[in-house]
């Protein structure tokens, strides 16, 4: 085994990690780096994407450290390194001797730790009381839905990309029963190829088989050429905006335009390319709406429900003001007519307050406050009116074009 360091930054999540890890995990871990050592290198595949060790990696950029010490499993397959991955985890979870657990603790300051033993038998304490973690609590404000710790968390991820969604199972299901339809599939062997480390081409297609997927779209011009010079049948998703672009013009386009929201969080505007049909180019208005249907099913299924609040006209918010300045509106109040609150006294009772806290406003305040309101929605019908009436350039065809149009049908 050789042990290496390599910079923090060069390191890559495995973007479907399933084991996860809140704040206090990585808080408890850092400490221990702290105080301990780094003493357990992260695993690495040979991409530098992380097999073993995603809490250390978050713990040492938690800590600001430049280099962590890594093994390389470059011996490794793909497959293996997967299966790795998920038996580590696995078999790192096992029950507590109590009794000699108990026994031991009262000997040890893990005071700086925030951990949950539980009540334990013969210690005479619960060290996962409020009293015993009181000060790593203190010093470890953040919980796993704190947007402090969320920010700390997506900076060391992945930017995500088209090449690597993963799609809903409603979407391709609607998806592929679409297609199956269309092109009278029914009975055919329908494949998925595209997966993480997976290589399209080694896959074996038979006479009856048809791919209906999501592939990498960087590479998208390159899978249908190879499809297309193998006889494989394809319907594949594909980038909306450069949807024509794809195979150079020879292939059938599926124009959708539909949004979908992936696994990863991307949100993609989604048509579709594929060998097979009588049309070049054709618009899919059923399939664009089955698909914002499933999206939107999906969307409202990881949407918390926000409360919306109406405000009396004398409470006077910092949104109120920042949607005056947004469309040019000036509005002043002296303080003499301001009083500073953070909730009203009906909100408090519920436990809320005024997002941002906000001020009482005097009567005459609330009549220039009303009048503001007005001009800014005028302002904003007028600017949205310009926009809509704004005429775009209108380019022409030359006197070449006009010939190959002459000549087509």
């Amino acid at each position: 085994m050789r042990i290496e360091n390599r910079p923090l930054a060069e390191l890559t999540p495995y973007r479907a990690n399933a084991k996860k890890h809140d704040a206090a995990q990585v808080a408890n871990v850092a400490e221990s780096i702290r105080q301990y050592g780094f003493v357990q290198p992260v695993v690495v595949d040979r991409d530098g994407v992380i097999v073993i060790g995603h809490c250390r990696a978050l713990a040492a950029e938690k800590l600001g450290m430049v280099e962590v010490p890594c093994v390389c499993v470059d011996d490794l397959t793909p497959e293996q390194v997967n299966a790795l991955r998920l038996v580590d985890n696995k078999s790192n979870e096992s029950p507590w001797d109590l009794d000699l657990l108990g026994a031991e603790l009262p000997e040890l300051d893990l005071s700086a730790f925030d951990f949950e033993w539980g009540e334990l038998p013969g210690a005479g304490f619960d060290i996962g009381s409020p009293a015993a973690c009181a000060a790593a609590v203190s010093e470890n404000p953040l919980s796993d839905e704190d947007p402090d710790y969320q920010s700390f968390v997506e900076k060391f991820m992945p930017k995500k990309t088209t090449d690597d969604c993963y799609t809903p199972e409603n979407v391709y299901a609607v998806v592929k029963d679409w297609a199956v339809d269309r092109y009278g599939l029914s009975g055919a062997e329908v494949l998925r190829p595209f997966y993480p480390g997976g290589d399209y081409r080694a896959v074996t297609y038979d006479e009856n088989a048809v791919v209906i997927d999501n592939p990498p779209f960087s590479i998208i011009s390159e899978i249908c050429n190879w499809y297309m010079q193998n006889g494989v049948r394809f319907f594949l998703f594909a980038p909306a905006l450069t949807l024509l672009g794809i195979g150079r013009g020879r292939l059938n386009y599926i124009a959708c335009g539909a949004p979908v929201v992936f696994e990863n969080g991307a949100n993609i505007s989604i048509s579709f390319v594929t060998n097979m049909g009588d049309f070049a180019v054709e618009s899919a208005p059923d399939l664009r709406g089955l698909l914002k249907a499933a999206n939107d099913e999906n969307l409202s299924a990881a949407r918390k429900d926000l409360p919306v609040y109406s405000y009396p006209a004398n409470v006077l918010t910092g949104t109120m003001v920042q949607y005056f300045s947004s469309h040019g509106v000036d509005f002043r109040v002296p303080r003499a007519h301001l009083s500073f609150i953070r909730s009203l006294d009906s909100q408090r009772e519920k436990g809320k307050g005024l997002f941002g806290s906000g001020f009482l406003i005097s009567e005459k305040a609330a009549a220039e406050k009303a009048a503001a309101e007005k001009a800014a929605a005028e302002k904003a019908a007028a600017e949205k009116a310009a926009a809509e009436k704004a005429a775009a350039e209108k380019w022409q065809l030359s006197d070449r074009e006009k010939a190959i149009v002459a000549s087509l049908g």
